[in-house]
C-alpha cells in the first residue's frame, strides 16, 4: 500500500498541475493557495475548491483551465487525488506529437520524431527564462533534473594513503617493524580534499523577478548536488533560505523558500546587503576560502561606492568570486550599470545566466573553482 501523502505535498502537487495545464501559477498565488486552505479547512471539498480558484487565477481565462485541471486531479468520488505525475527531474515529452501507429511494428525508432523531440528539448535549453510562457516554465522545470552540480575541492593539511605520490615514511617503517625489520612494501601517501563551501547571493528585485523561479531551482540544486551550500537572497534586505531549500521537492522548497522572503520584486540595494552578509557572516568564516556566486544584473539603486568597497572585502576572503548576469549573454550587451561597473574589478569570472544552457555552464565554472 503507498504512503499517505500530507496535505501540503496534495495542494503543492495540484499548483503544479495546474502551471503545467497554462495556468500562471506563482510562488505568492501557492502561498495564497496553502494559507486559503488552512484558514477554510481542507475537510470542506466546496471551501477548499473556492480557495483554489479565489488565490491560483489571475484572470477569468484561467477559470475554465482551473475547472478542467481541479476534476482531473482530484477523484469526484473521494477527494483523493489520482497518481502522482512523473518525478521530478525526469524530461516528460508527452507533448510533442508521435507518428501515426506508434507503439505498432517491430519496435524501431522512428527518426524524424527523436529529431523532433531532442530539437523542441535543445531550443528550450537554449531561451531566455524570462521570455517562457508559463506551460514552457514548467517543462523547463522538469530539465533542471539534468543539472549535476558538483562541489569545487580543496585541499587540506592532513594526508591519506594512496598508491603513488611521496613516499609515506612512517607508515612504511611501522610496515617493516612488523616484519621483525625485514623490507616491506613502501608505503605512499598524497594530500587530502574535501568539499569547498559555496555561496549563492541571489538578486531578487524587480528588475530580476523574470529569473527569479529558475535561479531558485537552480540554487535547490546547487543545494543537493553534494558539498555545504548556503543561499541567501537580496534586494532590501538579506535573507538566509538555505533551510527552506533543503526539502527534496523543488515546488515544496520553492514554496517555503517565498514564505521566507519579504521583499520580493522590490528595489536593488546591492552594496548595503553585501555590507550585512560580510559583517554578520561573511568576514567570520561562511565567505571565507568559499566560492561566492553573485546573482543580479547589477541595477544598484544604492551607492555604487559601498557596492565596490564590499566587493573588494569579498574578493579579498573569497576563494573566488563569480558574477552571473542575465543579461551577459544576449547580443548587444554592454556592462554599463553601475553596479556591474563598481563590481567587475573584483571580480573572477563574469559569466551569462538567462537560460538553461548558461546555468550548465555556471555549474561547470563552479565545479573547477
Amino acid at each position: 500500500m503507498s504512503a499517505v501523502r500530507q496535505p501540503d505535498e496534495v495542494l503543492l502537487g495540484f499548483a503544479r498541475a495546474l502551471r503545467a495545464a497554462g495556468v500562471p501559477v506563482t510562488q505568492d498565488r501557492a502561498q495564497g493557495y496553502l494559507a486559503a486552505v488552512a484558514l477554510v479547512g481542507l475537510g470542506d471539498a466546496r471551501a477548499t475548491y473556492d480557495a483554489g480558484r479565489a488565490t491560483l487565477c489571475g484572470s477569468p481565462d484561467d477559470l475554465a483551465r482551473y475547472d478542467q485541471v481541479h476534476e482531473a486531479y482530484f477523484n469526484a468520488r473521494d477527494g483523493l487525488p489520482r497518481t502522482r505525475p512523473a518525478e521530478e527531474g525526469v524530461p516528460t515529452l508527452s507533448g510533442l506529437p508521435l507518428s501515426e501507429g506508434d507503439g505498432d511494428g517491430d519496435g524501431e525508432t522512428d527518426d524524424p520524431v527523436v529529431r523532433a523531440m531532442a530539437s523542441e528539448v535543445e531550443v528550450l535549453r537554449h531561451r531566455d527564462v524570462a521570455s517562457l510562457s508559463a506551460a514552457e516554465k514548467s517543462r523547463l522545470s522538469t530539465l533542471f533534473g539534468t543539472l549535476h552540480p558538483r562541489p569545487p575541492r580543496r585541499r587540506t593539511s592532513r594526508h591519506q594513503r594512496w598508491h603513488r605520490g611521496t613516499v609515506d615514511a612512517s607508515r612504511t617503517l611501522r610496515a617493516s617493524l612488523r616484519r621483525m625489520g625485514e623490507p616491506a612494501d613502501i608505503e605512499w601517501r598524497r594530500r587530502g580534499n574535501k568539499p569547498r563551501r559555496v555561496v549563492l547571493l541571489i538578486d531578487v528585485s524587480g528588475s530580476m523577478s523574470g529569473y527569479a523561479d529558475a535561479l531558485l531551482r537552480l540554487a535547490h540544486r546547487f543545494t543537493h548536488g553534494g558539498g555545504v551550500v548556503e543561499t541567501f537572497t537580496v534586494g532590501t534586505r538579506l535573507t538566509q533560505i538555505t533551510r527552506a531549500l533543503h526539502f527534496r521537492d523543488p515546488e515544496r522548497a520553492l514554496v517555503m523558500a517565498g514564505e521566507t522572503v519579504p521583499d520580493w520584486s522590490g528595489g536593488t540595494r546591492l552594496g548595503e546587503t553585501l555590507k550585512i552578509f560580510m559583517d554578520r557572516w561573511g568576514q567570520r568564516g561562511m565567505a571565507r576560502g568559499a566560492v561566492v556566486v553573485v546573482f543580479s544584473d547589477g541595477w544598484e539603486r544604492g551607492d555604487p561606492t559601498l557596492l565596490a568597497e564590499q566587493m573588494a572585502r569579498l574578493q579579498r576572503i573569497a576563494h573566488r568570486v563569480v558574477w552571473v548576469n542575465p543579461h551577459r549573454g544576449k547580443s548587444g550587451y554592454e556592462p554599463v550599470q553601475q553596479g556591474v561597473v563598481a563590481a567587475l574589478p573584483f571580480v573572477d569570472d563574469f559569466v551569462a545566466g538567462h537560460s538553461l544552457a548558461t546555468y550548465a555552464e555556471l555549474v561547470e565554472v563552479v565545479a573547477s573553482a
